[in-house]
């Protein structure tokens, strides 16, 4: 039985580079794919004179108990939907297989059939044999994505149609392959900073809550029989607790419509959107962050689409799209305009009065001496681990902070609850 040599990575993201038995490339693929593989590139194995340690080796690495190992809870990836129910890492796994499958001579139709067969997104399983049956019958593959744009997105498909084009469909699926991780990368960096502090404050309001709704009216009946006059801390408590007990439901009804409301108008709304986006960036901590994850998300986008051949104009639309940040967005968009307009890259970004210097500066050596793709590649590395020191730094500050606010929080209840016991002699004097 013929050898395949394959490179791949298992769920953990653990490489193995070997060979493998099977009847053809694409018996080999499913092989790698049962084993809870992700393939990244298959090929022939030329030399079979190592054949019988080869096939103990490879024994050893795929092991079909992979496929049904579980990551825990904290080991589970944020999933990021790019639309339609795909993620950034359904995007690099699919975008990865499908180079790897070209790569080795496979045609479209039969590496989309296969690849279908190996994702587990339920979505591309069902929409990857239909491109597939599109494209059989004459459609170019750039032409059947696009009929999905709301699941792939205009990125995608803009960088299939130069692969198209240019011959080197397995180079772009490899680029995009990469590209998609390292945008996930950031994205799950971000949230998993803003994640923290997010479930903490939850947390502190969810203990607020039980203290007022549940333990408070024990005290008030206490000091009602007392008869005496409350501090004014105590009797603002005991006031909310009656309120929270009389309107539960009114409560909960208003919570519910405001967060309804909220939802509401920043899908609906540009400007309250906007606003909300501006807040972001001036917020104390955070804001540095959600800026340096623009500025890597836009730098990764530019350098990938402009190093692909895609023209600067298209390059600036898409990464104006793919910012996260509707004030980096206008401010890419802005620069798009000007470029058209005439002015040097640089200089455009120089006006927005949006980027650093450093950024600045890095574009305009990178499109004087015409290398301005490595020059973004380099400023995209830079800023993605900016990002990344940005959250270990704010995590290491934020959880201190978070504890303090809890803690204030609950002495606070407590005192006010306390205050009264404190001048004990006093109140029994006045019943």
């Amino acid at each position: 039985m013929p050898l395949f040599e394959y490179y791949a990575a298992d769920k953990d993201n653990k490489k193995y580079k070997d060979v493998i038995e099977a009847k053809d490339l694409r018996d080999a693929f499913r092989k790698l794919n049962r084993a809870g593989l992700t393939v990244i590139s298959l090929k022939p194995y030329k030399s079979a004179t190592k054949k019988g340690k080869d096939k103990e080796k490879v024994e050893v690495v795929v092991n079909p108990k992979q496929e049904n190992k579980k990551k825990s809870i904290l080991e589970m990836e944020i999933k990021l939907p790019f639309g339609g129910g795909l993620s950034a890492t359904d995007l690099s796994v699919f975008a990865k297989q499908l180079g790897a499958l070209i790569e080795a001579g496979i045609g479209v139709v039969d590496a989309l059939e296969l690849v279908a067969d190996a994702m587990d997104n339920k979505v591309l399983k069902k929409e990857l044999p239909l491109i597939a049956e599109e494209v059989r019958g004459g459609t170019s593959l750039s032409k059947a994505l696009e009929k999905r744009k709301d699941l792939f997105g205009d990125l995608f498909v803009s960088m299939v149609e130069v692969g198209e084009e240019t011959g080197q469909l397995d180079v772009v699926f490899k680029n995009l392959s990469e590209y998609y991780k390292r945008i996930a990368e950031i994205i799950n960096k971000i949230k998993s900073a803003s994640y923290y502090p997010t479930f903490v404050t939850l947390a502190a309001g969810g203990i607020t809550f039980g203290i007022i709704y549940f333990l408070v009216p024990t005290f008030a009946q206490i000091y009602s029989s007392m008869g005496a006059q409350l501090p004014f801390l105590t009797q603002l408590l005991i006031d909310a607790s009656n309120y929270l007990q009389e309107n539960i439901l009114s409560f909960f009804m208003y919570l519910a419509a405001f967060v309804a409301v909220f939802i509401l108008l920043y899908k609906k709304v540009y400007k309250f959107r906007r606003f909300i986006h501006w807040l972001q960036l001036k917020l104390p901590l955070l804001g540095p962050l959600f800026v340096k994850g623009a500025i890597a998300k836009l730098s990764r986008t530019f350098a990938s689409l402009f190093a692909s051949g895609v023209s600067v104009e298209r390059t600036l639309e898409l990464s104006a799209k793919v910012a996260g940040n509707l004030i980096y967005q206008e401010a890419i968009e802005s620069v798009k305009e000007d470029v058209l307009k005439g002015e040097p890259i640089w200089k455009a970004f120089e006006k927005t009065q949006r980027f650093p210097k450093m950024f600045v500066a890095m574009v305009k050596i990178g499109e004087e001496t015409g290398q301005l793709d490595s020059m973004l590649q380099s400023l995209a590395d830079f800023y993605e681990d900016e990002v990344k020191t940005t959250i270990d730094g704010l995590i290491s500050m934020l959880e201190p902070m978070m504890m303090m606010v809890i803690g204030g929080i609950v002495g606070f209840i407590l005192i006010a609850l306390y205050l009264p016991i404190f001048n004990m002699g006093q109140l029994i004097g006045g019943g």
